[in-house]
């Protein structure tokens, strides 16, 4: 079936409106892929997935067309994405939060695409759970974390040492 023009809009503008709800997190923690980036890449995913949709039963009903490839290949275009937000510096590889967050943004646009509201909306609710609260958790257990410890160690011998 052959979604209308007003289902085509709502669909877009639902991938649009939850990845933007993502990449407004993104960017109030200072982030470099931000609401647009977000939204861009949900909308982008929901729109390859009605793509795919549609011109299998426009062009290829009765045939063995298959619209899933084309969800799989926007998993591998958005790795390809997101492996260039991951960045290493002395030590440190930064990035892999966002990187993900754009894989996720990507299924939720995916979600969108084949009419999955409901699971698209759990899956915004529940990675801004992870970008956010556990944000705090793991910045409370990094606090007494083994590798802290030790640093706070050496800065007490540092102390004394100077005395």
């Amino acid at each position: 079936m052959i979604p209308t023009n007003f289902d085509i809009f709502l669909v877009l503008l639902s991938a649009v409106c939850l990845g933007g709800l993502l990449g407004l997190e993104r960017t109030l923690a200072g982030k470099t892929a931000g609401m647009r980036t977000y939204a861009l890449v949900s909308m982008g995913s929901a729109l390859f997935v009605l793509i795919s949709m549609m011109t299998t039963t426009l062009y290829f009903s009765g045939t063995s067309a298959d619209p899933l490839r084309m969800v799989s290949q926007i998993i591998v275009g958005i790795g390809f994405i997101g492996a260039g937000l991951v960045w290493h510096r002395s030590s440190k590889i930064t990035g892999v939060t966002t990187a993900a967050g754009l894989w996720i943004s990507a299924g939720v646009g995916m979600a969108c695409g084949f009419g999955l509201f409901s699971l698209a909306t759990i899956a915004t609710v529940l990675s801004l759970f992870v970008f956010t609260l556990m944000w705090f958790l793991e910045k409370l257990i990094k606090r007494f974390s083994y590798d802290n410890e030790e640093k706070l160690g050496s800065a007490e011998e540092d102390l004394n040492r100077d005395n």
